[in-house]
């Protein structure tokens, strides 16, 4: 579906049409650029995405092929010039953070312990910041291409950063989300970050200068608003697992994190993560129209 536009535009629209939210995201996947390295990439029921060639050696990494992005990934360049024409609120581009695709492509798929990415990391950093570096341009030129065909936000999504002590988040994983952040510089085009842990390394984030954060479930957003400079937009952060109390606890829990940022103009009401497959279209529906009725 990420690959046929006709498809990746429909999906993408879908929860506009049926709840009106205030912004799109592109249906894509954060692996779509593994994908284009050539190590293999599927996906399996119940298994999440599978690498069949996972990175295992440092000579592998030398073999990674070279990302043309306008040809990898024209046919997500068209999704997005479909979509635009049809949409009345921004739509929002993304990429996987380098550190999170690295991760994938050496456990060979989704290991929440990332004990394999670690060990390499500890025993080999000059091999792993080789893998990095790379990951590092080829998102940027996969973001540039997302601006070209006119998505008006990036978000960059560094979902396994909070498996990291903090020294290595710095080294492994904020140098390179500061490098993409200083390259779009140029494009004006305003880049959100997440990362798991993202509560955590509020301060750390917001001093390489992106225009938003969006922050985990984890922290107490009013209280992380107090200490992160007002020019940056705060994003986030209710509990995901949230949407399945009762509809009256949707919209208290709702109601109870807005009246915890009022007056702060630079907020957007999100998740603290991702929405689960099996949550109930009723609970997004009580959860949207709690906020646009605020």
């Amino acid at each position: 579906m990420v690959h046929t536009p006709d498809l990746a535009a429909e999906i993408t629209l879908l929860p506009i049409q049926t709840f009106g939210m205030d912004a799109a995201i592109l249906f894509s996947d954060i692996l779509v650029v593994v994908e284009a390295l050539g190590v293999g990439l599927q996906f399996k029921d119940s298994l999440g995405p599978i690498i069949e060639r996972p990175i295992q050696t440092s000579s592998q990494i030398d073999a990674l092929s070279h990302i043309e992005a306008e040809d990898k990934f024209c046919d997500i360049a068209q999704a997005i010039r479909l979509i635009r024409p049809q949409l009345k609120v921004p739509l929002i581009g993304f990429c996987g953070g380098p550190f999170t695709v690295a991760s994938y492509m050496i456990e060979g798929g989704s290991g929440r312990d990332l004990l394999k990415t670690k060990q390499w990391m500890m025993r080999d950093p000059s091999s792993f910041h080789h893998l990095l570096r790379h990951l590092t341009r080829c998102s940027i030129d996969y973001l540039k291409l997302q601006i070209k065909a006119g998505v008006q936000a990036i978000q960059i999504f560094d979902s396994w950063a909070n498996a990291l002590g903090y020294y290595q988040f710095k080294e492994f994983c904020l140098d390179y989300l500061k490098q993409i952040v200083q390259e779009l510089r140029e494009t004006k085009v305003p880049i959100i970050l997440f990362c798991r842990g993202s509560s955590v390394f509020a301060k750390d984030l917001a001093a390489i200068g992106p225009q938003a954060l969006s922050i985990d479930w984890n922290g107490d957003l009013s209280h992380i608003r107090s200490y992160i400079s007002p020019e940056i937009a705060l994003q986030g952060n209710l509990d995901p697992d949230v949407l399945y109390a009762p509809l009256a606890t949707v919209k208290y829990e709702t109601e109870r994190l807005l009246h915890s940022m009022r007056g702060n103009p630079g907020y957007i009401f999100n998740l603290g993560h991702g929405i689960k497959p099996d949550t109930s279209p009723d609970a997004v529906k009580t959860l949207v129209e709690t906020i646009k009725n605020f």
